[in-house]
This record gives C-alpha cells, structure tokens and sequence, in this order.
C-alpha cells in the first residue's frame, strides 16, 4: 500500500509539471492582441461600424471603441461580458498624434460609455463561443428614444 501511495504521489508531482508547462505556453500576457476598431456613432449617426463583431476563443483581442460623433455611447451587452475573459480596460487619449493611456480597469466589464471624440481599449479573450444579440447604446436621444431604438444594436459571434 505504501508503494503504490507513492507512486500516486509521483504520478501527481509529474501531471502538476506537465499541467504548469501547459499553462506557461499559453501565458496570455505574451500574446500579440488581435486589434478590432468599433466606431460608436459618427455625426447624425447612431451605429456600431461594423456592426457584426467576430471573435475566436482563446485568442487575446484589442477592441478599440472609439467615439467620432458629438455624443456620448455605450457599449453594451451583458452576454458578451460573460463569454470573455477581460484583461484590462484602457481610457486613452490622442496627443500629438500618439494614444495616451489616462486610466486602466480590471475586472468584469459589462458596459463601456465613451465620450465625444475620445477612446477606450478594451483587452479581452473570448472563453465561450456562441451568438450575441444584445449588443446595444442605451443613451436617451433628445427625443426620448434610445440610440438603440435608433438603430444603434449589434451582433457577436464567437467561434
């Protein structure tokens, strides 16, 4: 009995340094983020261009939102946030033709407001594959309406 407890204390050693090799090779702070650009809105416009968003779980993305219209979006969807995992968000800012980092977040993002003419990243790598539909800018318009109810909704599709 003592012999084969050993081996079974053995054979966990080797599994864990295997597993911990594994886990090194997919270290995803090494990973060359894919960059996707999402213009939210452009003047007299509410849309997401493109308005179809792709991803492929396990690659690390770098979403840029960005905001050319003269009012502030969000970027919605409470299921996206629960099919990827976030590294970091990022407020930056253009200065002498360069991106500024201003601000970073960690942790669960569920919705991302940017304002006028200004920027965020968002480092995520989707973790389950599936199809999005509630993508959306809740911002009420002048007329009461939601820029989502003026066309301003999106789709995701993992794979």
């Amino acid at each position: 009995m003592f012999i084969s407890y050993r081996a079974a204390i053995g054979a966990s050693v080797v599994l864990g340094l295997v597993s911990g090799a594994a886990i090194a090779a997919g270290d995803l702070s090494k990973q060359t983020p894919i960059e996707l650009t999402i213009a939210l809105g452009s003047p007299g416009k509410h849309e997401f261009t493109p308005k179809q968003l792709r991803f492929e779980t396990g690659k690390l993305y770098k979403l840029i939102l960005r905001n050319d219209s003269n009012e502030p979006h969000y970027f919605t969807s409470h299921a996206f946030s629960q099919m990827v995992w976030t590294r970091k968000v990022q407020v930056t800012q253009q200065r002498d033709g360069k991106a500024v980092t201003l601000a970073e977040f960690k942790g669960a993002m569920r919705e991302i407001e940017v304002y006028p003419g200004q920027s965020a990243e968002w480092w995520l790598v989707p973790v389950a594959a599936g199809r999005v539909t509630d993508l959306r800018c809740d911002i009420k318009a002048a007329d009461g309406k939601t820029h989502a109810e003026l066309g301003m909704t999106g789709e995701i599709v993992i794979e």
